[in-house]
């Protein structure tokens, strides 16, 4: 599994580098911009992170990392929708996917906790 999530991390990465690339060159799009770059690149890189935990604690605290940076990047997608940047049909599939990885690393979250 933990190799799945690398790869659909890292793709979600990409595929909200290439959205965010695409806003307007405005003071709003250029902040957006940047805030979903960070954010949706922190989702990858964090939970590969997580995935070399040296604990337990260590792992759940990293997870927990992922899960507001995939939070986070929901509110931008969500914002550029908004705010009209961009058309719904670019930026819906992006948003769903935030969603599916918040709810996966929340699960993982809880499963760790209990275990």
């Amino acid at each position: 599994m933990s190799k799945e999530l690398k790869t659909r991390t890292k793709e979600f990465a990409h595929r909200c580098v290439k959205l965010a690339i695409a806003l307007p060159n405005t003071p709003l799009g250029n902040h957006i911009r940047g805030q979903l770059i960070r954010s949706s690149t922190s989702v990858a890189a964090n939970y590969r992170a997580a995935c070399l935990a040296q604990s337990k604690a260590s792992f759940i605290s990293k997870l927990s990392i992922v899960i507001e940076e995939a939070d986070e990047s929901y509110f931008w997608l969500e914002f550029i929708i908004d705010e009209n940047l961009l058309k719904n049909n670019l930026v819906g599939p992006l948003l769903k996917e935030a969603d599916e990885l918040t709810a996966i690393f929340i699960a993982s979250r809880r499963t760790a906790r209990k275990s």
